[in-house]
């Protein structure tokens, strides 16, 4: 028993002690800090399901690829390198010290005349004459010397570059350093609370000081690195740490209060620059400090790094107009909203609940399709680019929100507050998406001459008002007929027609349109009857356009270009109010912003010891490639000389080395 335990023992130490072992640990950690690199870490679960569907995000969740420098696997790999190299060290280290001091002087003739490397020279000189000019010499090229008296003559024996095994000690203690650094570094703590149970990830949404203390960490913790959104006036003394499908919630030891917020931006609205104007408060009230962070200049205090990571909306207040856009009525309600606060609306469709998400002050976008800043692509609810100009512009503010049904069921929708030239004409922009993962798809509502929204809406309402239709279809009759028809039959047929076409596109746009037509037509002649009925439905709206201007004191619309295009729009645009899935469209009128600062607080004691680390690690860098370790034996017997030469790397450098020695050996001997 003794002796297989005993055999055990040796073979784990023989494991642990063996290069072979260490490299593999270091190529498993190599592949893991490449993944680690090129896939953002420690994001909320929900963008990895995104990003690579439901299936590989299980498969890359079982890897803990999303926080791989704090799994499991990657800290116990950590530990077995360290205790490797260590071993290494220990096992080498009387070896490697050993040798430095050693000039190897018990070296036998035999051996000498083995060596690769080697010079003989007959010598008139007595062996101590040439012993010592030889001695001069070497240490001239600045050789350690050291030399014996043998029965029959003399040996020296000289070394340089001792120096160079000290690279492979700092280089192993390097990797122990940094190794043990990022175990330090890598919540050591709370894996092993979590394991024992004393902690728990927190996955519910609740504020955050509601979040009970199995889910907190306290002040004391070792390290960590979390995040934190500051609004303007206020403050905090927790960070939140992403932490596999949940977080957890890290307190501070101090309050960091933000008093102003501040960016720049380029010409075209791209952000150029933003800092933060802070200050430090104890849990008492009193004041520590103030200062400014910014980009890659980071606040340090209490051992805590604090950077400028990002920036966010911090509780804008919006100034909305409410239209129904499936009521009659063309008359607007006034809406308050504040960006992560709730609202509820209410309409003819039901009650809604209003959640409002995001704000943005500028938005860049590529008007040929893409977007720019992660945004989506531009497209119209139809499925086609809004225009063809690839030119990025700052087509100003922009307010996100989601409405929520009774059922739970919510679209998000993003409404920009300036209208957007697209093809000559300008529009006003909404996009909705039923999910996140989906590119915005935009409804886009016609402005008139004047620049105003109320026109289509005014419009809109005739037309979806069936009260309106009996007089639509007879001003449309009377201008398509000539007045000897009026009265007649073929006038009655054409109200009913316009009649009928108006009450289709009420009810469902041209999708109803189309239904109409693929059920009464036959195959062969459902494309005249689509132009015909389309031909019908635009004049009819340019009827229902005098109505409606009538009816508000307006002059009567000119018939030319510019109102056929609103009329064309306009119905382009009911028809997708069909799709767009909210009772109500939102029209931002004014705003009063609130910036929020997103910094990053870290504590990592570790770090230090890793820099530490990376600096011995390039001094034994330095040492084993700059550093030739060379010995010289040189075997004076009465008449004659042996120079023996080696090194651990034969260089071009070393052959040049060897040619000079003997060379000089050829002199001194004479």
């Amino acid at each position: 028993m003794h002796t297989a335990s005993h055999s055990f023992g040796k073979a784990t130490f023989e494991l642990l002690s063996s290069m072979r072992f260490a490299i593999s640990l270091l190529s498993i950690l190599a592949v893991a800090s490449i993944v680690g690199t090129v896939l953002k870490q420690a994001e909320p679960y929900t963008n990895y399901l995104i990003q690579f569907g439901p299936f590989w995000f299980e498969v890359y969740k079982k890897l803990g690829l999303y926080d791989v420098y704090h799994t499991g696997w990657f800290l116990v790999i950590l530990t077995f390198l360290v205790v490797s190299t260590s071993v290494c060290i220990w096992r080498n280290t009387p070896n490697f010290v050993r040798e430095m001091k050693s000039f190897r002087e018990h070296v036998s003739d035999l051996s000498l005349a083995a060596f690769k490397h080697k010079h003989e020279r007959a010598t008139s000189e007595s062996p101590e004459a040439l012993a010592a000019s030889a001695q001069r010499y070497l240490e001239s090229r600045r050789y350690q010397v050291k030399t014996l008296q043998r029965e029959d003559g003399v040996l020296l024996a000289a070394k340089a570059g001792r120096w160079n095994r000290l690279g492979y000690l700092l280089a192993h203690s390097a990797i122990v350093m940094i190794c043990i650094g990022g175990l330090i570094d890598g919540n050591l703590v709370f894996k092993a609370q979590q394991l024992l149970g004393m902690k728990k990830i927190e996955t519910r949404d609740i504020p955050q000081s509601q979040v009970p203390a199995i889910s907190r960490l306290t002040p004391a913790n070792l390290s960590f690195r979390g995040s934190v959104q500051i609004p303007e006036g206020s403050s905090a003394d927790v960070a939140f740490l992403n932490v596999a499908d949940g977080y957890l919630v890290q307190d501070l030891p101090f309050t960091v209060a933000l008093k102003e917020f501040r960016i720049e931006h380029y010409s075209n609205g791209q952000p150029k620059s933003f800092e933060s104007d802070v200050e430090i408060f104890d849990h008492a009230g009193t004041k520590l400090r103030e200062a400014t962070i910014a980009v890659n200049h980071p606040l340090i205090h209490d051992g805590i790094a604090i950077y400028q990571a990002s920036f966010a909306d911090g509780g804008t207040r919006l100034q909305l107009r409410g239209w129904n856009l499936f009521a009659p009525t063309a008359e607007s309600f006034p809406v308050q909203g504040t960006v992560y606060q709730n609202a509820t609306l209410a309409s003819d469709a039901g009650n809604y609940t209003l959640e409002f998400v995001d704000f943005r002050p500028f938005n860049i976008e590529n008007m040929g399709g893409g977007v720019e800043s992660g945004r989506d692509t531009m497209s119209v609810l139809g499925g086609s680019p809004v225009s063809d100009n690839k030119d990025l512009r700052n087509v100003g503010p922009s307010f996100q929100y989601k409405v929520r049904d009774a059922r739970g069921q919510a679209r998000e929708f993003s409404n920009y507050m300036l209208p957007l030239e697209l093809d000559g004409r300008w529009y006003l922009m909404s996009g909705v998406r039923e999910s996140p993962n989906e590119a915005f798809r935009y409804l886009r509502m016609p402005l008139d001459p004047e620049g105003k929204i109320e026109t289509f809406m005014r419009l809109r309402g005739v037309l979806l008002d069936p009260a309106q239709h009996p007089a639509i279809a007879a001003g449309f009759a009377r201008q398509a007929l000539p007045q000897d028809a009026w009265g007649t039959e073929i006038e009655d047929k054409l109200k009913l027609s316009a009649s009928q076409v108006l009450g289709l596109f009420a009810q469902g746009g041209f999708q109803s349109l189309g239904r109409f037509i693929e059920s009464r037509a036959p195959e062969a002649e459902r494309e005249k009857a689509a132009g015909t009925y389309l031909r019908i439905l635009e004049l009819a709206t340019f009827e229902a356009l005098k109505i409606s201007n009538r009816q508000n004191g307006l002059a009567e619309p000119q018939a030319d270009e510019a109102t056929g295009w609103l009329v064309r729009d306009t119905l382009n645009s009911m028809s997708d109010l069909f799709v767009y899935g909210a009772p109500v469209y939102l029209q931002l009128m004014q705003y009063d912003e609130v910036k929020a600062s997103g910094l990053q607080l870290t504590r990592s004691p570790g770090k230090n010891i890793v820099y530490l680390g990376s600096l011995l690690l390039t001094l034994g860098v330095f040492f084993m490639l700059y550093v030739r370790e060379r010995r010289v034996w040189l075997r004076i017997k009465p008449g004659h000389a042996l120079l023996a030469m080696s090194s651990a790397k034969h260089t071009i450098d070393f052959e040049k080395e060897f040619a000079e020695h003997a060379r000089a050996l050829d002199t001194l001997a004479k």
